[in-house]
């Protein structure tokens, strides 16, 4: 198990890193900069770690590599990406860090209660619920009142968010054989 977790901490501290940074840049295509940024497309990948943890090695090993990615994350998210004469850069590093602590803890907990029913129910539940959490609670204290539009950020990074989660659920089944569930 420690090589599995080593491997799955560091791929989610990858995740969040790489998410914080992207979250950073509009897409400039087809009028999608005022409703996306290219952090939709990785964040979800942290769901996948979360809940493939969880089935292989329970809730509680699932916490730990949320606290892992937590701390790796943010860390170098702060070290290497925030400006902190930059009010909003500032925000961006604590709403990601807000967002991602109760969005991942929540998935953790609603994963682990419907663990038991078919296989896709509990990645697909805790996912998108984790998934609106953490675009709300991201947006709303990174961009309130900062003049970016940050609702409409949020509805189209919520969208690829699900979208993702959907798409996320067939690495899932095919890890399922890689990762045994408890």
């Amino acid at each position: 198990m420690t090589k599995s977790f080593l491997l799955l901490s560091f791929l989610m501290g990858v995740v969040v890193l790489s998410s914080n940074y992207l979250v950073q840049f509009p897409i400039n295509y087809y009028g999608f900069n005022e409703i996306l940024t290219y952090g939709a497309f990785s964040y979800p990948i942290a769901f996948l770690i979360t809940d493939l943890t969880n089935r292989s090695f329970g809730k509680i090993v699932a916490r730990k590599i949320v606290y892992f990615g937590f701390f790796f994350g943010i860390g170098f998210t702060i070290l290497f990406s925030t400006d902190f004469a930059d009010y909003i850069s500032l925000r961006i590093a604590i709403g990601s860090g807000i967002a991602f602590l109760v969005s991942q803890l929540l998935d953790v907990q609603i994963f682990d209660k419907l663990r038991k029913k078919e296989w896709f129910i509990a990645p697909l539940t805790s996912s998108m619920i984790g998934s609106i959490i953490d675009t709300f609670l991201f947006f709303s204290i990174s961009f309130y009142a900062t003049g970016v539009p940050w609702v409409t950020l949020s509805m189209g990074d919520l969208t690829v968010k699900i979208l993702v989660a959907l798409l996320m659920l067939i690495p899932f089944r095919l890890l399922l054989k890689t990762f045994k569930p408890i």
